[in-house]
């Protein structure tokens, strides 16, 4: 026999259970079939097993604190419920650091356009400054 929560849709679970995201009201009201689809993608990580519960909000972490995504409160959210699996401080430290790497292809893309266009520049040195 099927559980209720195996016949509600993930996104009814998710704000039964407190992980439903408030900006997603509006699409779920709007394409709420669409919305299912695409949560059913999004959980599968979460669900499947393939990835113990640590390690997935190890990787929640790394990207909401990525320079690209920087969401603060799915941020709080996922280091809560790491530290709660007994994930330790100094691992999700540890993909903070990580994360941060992300931003390094600003200075990989910038630096050689920068060095490039100074080189062209009869009033421009090598030397820093």
């Amino acid at each position: 026999m099927a559980r209720d929560d195996d016949r509600a849709g993930i996104a009814e679970r998710m704000k039964a259970d407190g992980t439903w995201n408030e900006l997603w009201n509006g699409l779920d009201d709007l394409d709420p079939a669409w919305t299912e689809e695409y949560l059913s993608s999004v959980m599968a990580p979460y669900e499947s097993g393939v990835l113990s519960p640590q390690v997935v909000q190890l990787l929640c972490i790394a990207v909401d604190a990525s320079c690209t995504h920087l969401y603060a409160p799915g941020l709080r959210r996922h280091i809560r419920a790491a530290l709660d699996l007994g994930v330790t401080r100094s691992e999700i430290l540890e993909v903070l650091k990580l994360s941060t790497t992300v931003g390094i292809h600003s200075i990989n893309l910038g630096l050689p356009i920068l060095l490039d266009e100074s080189a062209k520049s009869p009033a421009q040195s090598t030397s820093a400054g």
